[in-house]
């Protein structure tokens, strides 16, 4: 195993133990058939061409070290989506309450979105990994959004390799155009945040009924020949 396969092993434990937990989160939530504030969780190591981009940007050198860990935050991330804005906090304050990591820092980028029009809510946190050698703790960055911000987030950061970072000015402001839609959207969304889950719970209960009947005729929304 190479230096680099050593050094990110930790990070690749951590990110698939919090993507158990984080998911277990939310079946409870279905388990007691309450509506859950994550829709689904995602997570991934950085890969070693954007560690390299990033240490050159903060003036590292590109090896491993206990410098690259301490400055880089997110080479372990987890990706928490949620259905609504007000999800967001539940979400955060259920990290808060956790005895099995601890919180460095919060970046609140939704209330204070960045210039580009990125919003989302990053959780910085030291989560400890077992190993042979003992117990390792390291840094994780959880990022927790909505799904249209997701979506943003995606198009921009497929865009942002495309040009370097250096947008067109009628991309860059296409793109706040854009973020601001996608914003006012999750606004909109959640002015019926109760008639959308009233309808999601009851369209689960009829998918997950033994017995559904159908209108003479019909099955499965076609009409029998």
């Amino acid at each position: 195993m190479g230096q680099w396969d050593r050094f990110l092993a930790p990070y690749k434990q951590a990110v698939d133990e919090l993507k158990i937990k984080f998911k277990g989160m939310r079946r409870q939530y279905e388990t007691d058939n309450i509506n859950s504030p994550i829709e689904f969780v995602t997570g991934r190591v950085k890969p070693i061409a954007s560690i390299y981009d990033k240490s050159l940007e903060k003036g590292l050198p590109f090896e491993p070290s206990e410098e690259l860990a301490r400055e880089l935050q997110d080479i372990a991330g987890i990706r928490m989506m949620c259905q609504f804005v007000g999800d967001i906090e539940t979400v955060v304050d259920l990290l808060r309450n956790r005895n099995d990591l601890r919180i460095v820092e919060e970046k609140d980028y939704i209330s204070r979105e960045k210039q580009s029009g990125y919003r989302s809510y990053h959780v910085i946190v030291e989560y400890p990994v077992q190993t042979i050698n003992g117990e390792i703790w390291i840094l994780a960055e959880i990022q927790i959004r909505t799904l249209a911000m997701n979506f943003w987030a995606s198009i921009e950061h497929s865009l942002n390799y495309k040009y370097k970072g250096v947008f067109p000015d009628e991309i860059k402001l296409r793109l706040q155009r854009a973020a601001e839609a996608a914003f006012q959207l999750d606004e909109e969304m959640s002015q019926i945040r109760d008639e959308i889950q009233e309808a999601q719970a009851y369209f689960t209960e009829f998918k997950d009924s033994p017995r559904t009947h159908f209108p003479d005729g019909q099955e499965g929304g076609r009409t029998k020949r």
